[in-house]
């Protein structure tokens, strides 16, 4: 059994929805509930960027440039520094809820899923915002909205809702990205912990964050797992991303929410581990 290795201090309360940006060369991670995006570079180095409200995912923007960012409740674009936003769609309204997580699918469109404040069973949905900004529902009800990946011809999807331990696979339909033909792709029920953020490699498998785990497990593209990769120190591993000039580095968000102060000094820092595997090109939302 491997393990990860910490390569910054603690730097967020709630550390989530790692992406590497490859024209940056740096890993883009949320401080979810204090709304910054945090940027650590190849060297360790970590600069921080204020966003409009809470935030829960980041990805690089093809048409206009820049970024877009899943902010509490809706999307907003953002320019090369991070600096200047523009609205893009609002997803709900609801105090109670917030954005969790999210990507892009291979068509352009930015999915991300909901749950709420209070954790309750059924209190989220998925979304999918087009690239000319139209939201539509995929998928509801959903209690926490979490990973979510694409094969690389885009026709597959894998989800996952927290409380079921599982990833679903459906199918994607090319020409409007919705889903359908749910089925159980993983079943987590005999590790420690739950599914949380997840990266899939270039070969299919899928890497998935074990919230309450303290680790990382990996699964081949036939849902076969393959190796569990440890966070030393931590039992809240968030999500995970590939990044690196090769895309062969793991780098894996951790989060202290809801724990005493005199536990886990690591948690909230970002750990990263060589892997066999390189990861598959991120998407970019098109609009």
């Amino acid at each position: 059994m491997r393990s990860a290795e910490r390569v910054t201090p603690p730097v967020a309360y709630h550390g989530e929805g790692p992406f590497w940006d490859a024209a940056s060369g740096r890993v883009l991670c949320m401080d979810v509930l204090a709304g910054e995006i945090v940027a650590v570079d190849s060297a360790g180095m970590v600069t921080r960027y204020d966003i409009p409200g809470r935030v829960a995912t980041v990805i690089r923007r093809r048409a206009r440039g820049g970024f877009v960012v899943a902010t509490e409740h809706g999307l907003i674009g953002a320019d090369h520094d991070l600096s200047v936003f523009e609205p893009i769609a609002d997803l709900t309204d609801d105090p109670k809820v917030r954005i969790n997580d999210g990507g892009c699918d291979p068509f352009g469109g930015f999915v991300v899923g909901t749950m709420a404040y209070d954790e309750r069973q059924g209190g989220g949905a998925v979304y999918r915002v087009t690239p000319d900004h139209q939201v539509v529902e995929l998928l509801s009800p959903v209690s926490i909205s979490n990973g979510v990946q694409w094969s690389a011809d885009g026709t597959r999807v894998y989800y996952v809702d927290t409380p079921t331990r599982r990833v679903d696979l459906f199918d994607v339909d090319p020409e409007t990205g919705a889903w359908s033909g749910r089925r159980v792709h993983i079943h987590i029920d005999e590790t420690s912990g739950y599914p949380d953020g997840m990266a899939i490699d270039e070969a299919g498998g899928l890497w998935v964050a074990l919230w309450g785990g303290g680790a990382v497990n990996h699964y081949d593209a036939t849902g076969r797992f393959v190796e569990t990769i440890r966070v030393p120190g931590i039992t809240q591993a968030s999500s995970c991303t590939f990044g690196g000039d090769r895309r062969n580095v793991l780098y894996i968000t951790t989060s202290r929410q809801g724990l005493p102060e005199d536990r886990e000094p690591s948690a909230g820092a970002v750990f990263a581990v060589h892997t066999g595997s390189r990861g598959a090109a991120v998407s970019e939302f098109g609009g």
